[in-house]
């Protein structure tokens, strides 16, 4: 217990000292609620039932906000790899495992708090935008409101979301070890899918595609209309990404346990 405290300590002290760290953390925020608010004010509705998600469109900024978490997570191992300090690291803490725990859970903290200031921000900025473009209650359109409970899902989703980013990049960092590697690997796995399913001319290998894919299922979670035409329910969405974060996660477990520093 002693040496979790003191593994934790040390993460969060390596962490909050590092000089990109606040960097990308506000990087993330500035990026989620710009691109949400960009898409919102151009985003449309002139008719009753337009088709459109407003919770989708006002969350739109997370398919850009990813990528800051995923270099952040690369970041918070592969930067130690690349200085050599992580021989130091696990000189100080043997236990590989508790080391590898203890920056996911840092990180998991971080992502958290950031991700909820970026899509609170970005749930008000489409709350104050929307209206203005004809999402309105008259088109059968409600005010954007954390009180109403798909709403609810979609910005805590969202959030629960870009922690399983972080991990998921953490994970890859970790069985990798090079930085601009896994940051390659992390993106592809997020971007790469919805560019394979785009391409494929078969319906039915689209809708497997989007099923397993971890950027396609997870966002899931951030739809509030049309639930029965999806490919993949929300809380099923959001299982397949933390299915895919927890793979990563034990492969960088094995393979920090298994290799030499």
């Amino acid at each position: 217990m002693r040496g979790a405290r003191y593994a934790l300590h040390a993460e969060w002290t390596k962490t909050r000292t590092a000089g990109g760290t606040v960097w990308l953390l506000l990087a993330l925020v500035a990026a989620t609620v710009a691109l949400g608010a960009a898409v919102a004010t151009a985003t449309r509705c002139p008719a009753a039932g337009c088709g459109q998600d407003p919770a989708k469109v006002s969350l739109s900024g997370v398919d850009l906000g990813q990528a800051v978490v995923a270099i952040l997570a690369v970041l918070a191992i592969s930067g130690e790899y690349g200085t050599g300090m992580i021989r130091v690291t696990l000189t100080a803490m043997p236990r590989r495992t508790t080391v590898l725990a203890a920056k996911a859970t840092v990180l998991t903290g971080l992502v958290l708090v950031a991700g909820t200031v970026a899509v609170l921000g970005s749930v008000l900025a489409g709350r104050l935008i929307l209206p203005g473009n004809g999402f309105t209650p008259a088109h059968g359109y409600p005010l954007l409101s954390l009180a109403d409970g798909p709403y609810l899902r979609a910005a805590a989703g969202s959030v629960l979301y870009l922690s399983l980013v972080g991990l998921l990049g953490l994970g890859v960092a970790t069985a990798i070890r090079d930085s601009a590697a896994a940051i390659g690997v992390a993106l592809g796995l997020l971007y790469l899918f919805p560019v394979i399913a785009a391409a494929v001319s078969s319906p039915q290998w689209q809708r497997h595609l989007e099923q397993i894919a971890p950027m396609s299922a997870g966002l899931a979670i951030q739809a509030t209309t049309g639930l029965r035409g999806m490919t993949v329910s929300p809380w099923a969405g959001i299982g397949v990404l933390a299915a895919w974060a927890a793979g990563a996660m034990l492969a960088g477990g094995l393979l920090l346990r298994l290799r030499d520093a």
